[in-house]
């Protein structure tokens, strides 16, 4: 079974949060640097996409639980692994190995999965592809609007790199994701399909903006309906919203998407907003009966967890989802 064709036998199933599920480990310093990478100059707790390298083993049990709990698709921890964002770390060079490892992490656990599970539906692996920690439109500078502080070409080599290791490490598609900056997504997208040419091959592409506020606009300033007219050139699997708002606040603008959109609609929101601590307190409960709004209206065709989000909400949302049908769409990938 492809991923087109389980996209019209059911509400396909995203996994949640890497990050929070990482936090439960308590790792330290030495944890995240094992022995390769002991004598490192610059400071790596926090570099969670390195664990794929260093704790292979947590992020394929993590992996499992999420397929476990009725993920039909899980994400490469792999949110910051081009060179861009892995100059913070002085690990710029390590991009790629990242992305093959991190690849190869998730491979092993849906291979555990379905074999403990035969009769299982098939699940697929998303190359997750993050959107940098710069912004190809907007100035960091306040005193100088006119200076970016990355190209569009800049872009288009880290994230060809980044692409390059996911899928030799035998991804299924690839999840553009966080969108803060249309611009950069622009380049990943191109990045992505150019090398899909070259290789000869077809990848699902699926992109995920994010929208910032209330406003209902993204980072650089784009509606939502904005934001599609800006990706609907790409032959995408999908297109959808995730990240900075909980389920109740980001429907909205799934809808705006499901009424324009003749792919696939999908939304990982997160579990509610964050309190003073910074912390998620939604329940996996709560959230199944705010997403259950969307199954009802028919909006989306895939369903997943952001932030705060667990295996735990993952299995309540998949619940609820078992009970209503796809949103009807026309796929042209």
């Amino acid at each position: 079974m492809t991923l087109q064709e389980l996209s019209h036998q059911k509400i396909i199933i995203l996994d949640g949060a890497m990050g929070t599920m990482i936090q439960r480990y308590k790792l330290e310093e030495s944890d995240f640097r094992g022995e390769r990478f002991a004598q490192h100059p610059s400071d790596l707790k926090g570099n969670n996409d390195l664990l794929c390298i260093t704790q292979p083993g947590i992020i394929e049990e993590i992996h499992y639980q999420y397929l476990q709990a009725g993920a039909d698709i899980i994400e490469t921890n792999t949110f910051n692994a081009q060179r861009i964002s892995l100059a913070d770390y002085h690990m710029e060079e390590l991009a790629y190995e990242l992305n093959l490892a991190a690849a190869t992490c998730a491979r092993k656990a849906v291979d555990r999965f379905q074999n403990e599970n035969p009769t299982a539906t098939r699940k697929f692996i998303a190359g997750a592809v993050g959107p940098t920690n710069r912004t190809a439109s907007l100035s960091p500078d306040v005193n100088d609007p006119g200076f970016r502080a990355i190209t569009y070409d800049q872009l288009v080599e880290a994230y060809s790199e980044q692409i390059n290791g996911l899928l030799d490490g035998g991804v299924d598609a690839l999840i553009i994701e966080t969108i803060f900056d249309t611009l950069n997504a622009k380049a990943a997208l191109y990045a992505a399909m150019e090398i899909c040419e070259n290789r000869g091959i077809e990848v699902p592409l699926m992109i995920s903006g994010t929208i910032t506020d209330a406003s209902g606009r993204t980072l650089s300033g784009q509606t939502a309906e904005a934001f599609f007219v800006s990706m609907s050139h790409a032959p995408l699997f999908s297109i959808g919203f995730n990240c900075a708002l909980g389920a109740e606040q980001l429907e909205q603008y799934v809808q705006v998407l499901s009424k324009h959109a003749d792919c696939c609609v999908s939304a990982y929101p997160n579990a509610g907003l964050p309190n003073a601590m910074g912390h998620y307190d939604q329940t996996p409960d709560e959230m199944a009966e705010l997403v259950k709004s969307y199954c009802e209206k028919g909006i989306v065709n895939i369903l997943g967890g952001c932030c705060g989000t667990t295996p735990d909400h993952i299995r309540s949302i998949s619940n609820i989802a078992s009970h209503y049908q796809p949103r009807k769409t026309a796929i042209h990938v």
